[in-house]
């Protein structure tokens, strides 16, 4: 595995790849890797000949009181996990290499990106889609891969691919889930051992809603109402937003028909939390 920190580097050591055909995966992150990363990596080394991983602590996607010094940055550690899942380049730039002086372009999808997290989080979704943008300006891959768990983010980046004609395949896995539920997360190193148990409530009350639309409930608000319950039994919960909206726009939905999206986001002590469940609807 080469390990790269320039634009320049990463442009020169891919050219003999895409001159030669050679199919590249990319898997962007922002590091501290867990095992939803690797199963992504894992993915693009099966269906690829050359994975792409990039290692980039986004500022623009952070809010002025978000965790962006202090979120985790184990190189060491994600620079192994990555090359034995099977990465070829490891692509870890500066921010200003990324956003040098003078730097005044940003991408912004409209719509999806104003819904949920984007009302919680002004601006994070341009951060995302501007950072996306330039990685698969410099990486060209043939096929990127995504988590579930960030569900609103893949809608995201799926738009902003099919409204500027990137030529990149999108894919997006399911989301892995530790044994009790709770879905992996580089912020999950913030719980505190008694957080850490309560932290799979979201999932709980998300599986809670999913059950009642499995029951035969097609009205949102006694969906979100059934899963709000859950969440009440721990008064020490913070909820920033749960509902059930559309799984391909995340638009509010008067009735739940085909695909929903039961999404939500709280807060445990300081630790942010999201995660969301995807229901067929009968």
């Amino acid at each position: 595995m080469k390990l790269v920190r320039t634009s320049k580097q990463l442009t020169r050591l891919l050219r003999r790849d895409h001159a030669r055909g050679r199919s590249i995966g990319f898997v962007p992150t922002m590091g501290a890797l867990h095992e939803g990363h690797l199963s992504l990596i894992r993915a693009a080394a099966r269906q690829t000949r050359i994975v792409v991983v990039s290692i980039f602590v986004n500022p623009l996607q952070f809010g002025p009181r978000e965790d962006y010094r202090r979120y985790p940055r184990p190189l060491s550690r994600d620079a192994r996990l990555a090359h034995e899942a099977g990465c070829h380049v490891l692509f870890v730039p500066s921010v200003h290499e990324l956003y040098p002086t003078g730097f005044g372009t940003f991408v912004s999808v409209e719509g999806i990106s104003d819904r949920l997290e984007g009302l919680v989080r002004p601006g994070h979704f341009r951060g995302v889609a501007t950072v996306v943008a330039t990685l698969f300006g410099l990486v060209q891959p043939d096929i990127a891969y995504f988590g579930q768990k960030d569900f609103q983010q893949c809608l995201v980046i799926q738009r902003m691919v099919e409204d500027l004609r990137v030529p990149v395949r999108v894919r997006v896995l399911p989301t892995v889930r530790e044994s009790d539920g709770l879905a992996m997360s580089s912020r999950n190193a913030y719980l505190s051992p008694d957080a850490r148990r309560r932290a799979t409530i979201l999932f709980q009350a998300l599986c809670d809603g999913r059950a009642a639309i499995r029951a035969g409930e097609r009205r949102p608000a006694a969906v979100v109402r059934r899963i709000q319950r859950r969440i009440a039994r721990d008064s020490s919960v913070t909820v920033e937003y749960l509902a059930a909206v559309n799984a391909r726009t995340a638009e509010p939905l008067s009735r739940l028909r085909r695909r929903v999206a039961l999404v939500g986001a709280i807060r445990i002590a300081s630790t942010r939390l999201i995660d969301n469940l995807l229901v067929d609807v009968s």
